[in-house]
């Protein structure tokens, strides 16, 4: 599932680009997981939708070049699409864990108006017409939530 800090207290995780020349560690659990179902997320992955989770970002390390465009960060060499960096937290694309991520239970959907009518919602899930507003984590965009 993930490998363990030293000192046993904390969970590491860790994962990288397809070409190896980007690698990044996380430390410790994730403050959300999440779907997005948006055109953004669905150009960028080529992808119906994304599964991310989001971690404090003093719990994120990388080594390796890689480019951003519009905040999302990409290898260099291989195109491969890892992660998105802000000043407070660091979201990560979890495809590119090296070991499943399958601990990681999305607990909400993003941007649903455009999901894919063949895709049923998760029914333990949240569900947001777009992003997800929650003060504390500073999101760039409020939306409204379904009832």
């Amino acid at each position: 599932m993930h490998d363990t800090v030293e000192n046993g207290n904390e969970a590491r995780r860790k994962g990288g680009c397809i070409c190896g020349e980007v690698r990044y560690t996380l430390v410790g659990q994730p403050t959300r997981v999440g779907l997005c179902h948006c055109l953004d997320c669905r150009k960028f992955s080529g992808s119906a939708f994304t599964q991310f989770a989001v971690w404090p970002r003093r719990a994120f390390s990388a080594t390796g070049h890689f480019a951003t465009y519009q905040g999302r960060s990409f290898c260099a060499g291989c195109g491969s699409r890892l992660f998105s960096l802000r000043a407070d937290e660091a979201e990560i694309m979890i495809g590119g864990f090296d070991a499943a991520p399958t601990d990681l239970v999305p607990a909400y959907e993003i941007w649903i108006h455009r999901r894919e009518g063949w895709l049923l919602e998760l029914p333990w899930a949240d569900q947001f017409v777009g992003d997800r507003h929650d003060g504390d984590a500073g999101n760039w965009r409020q939306a409204a939530r379904v009832p």
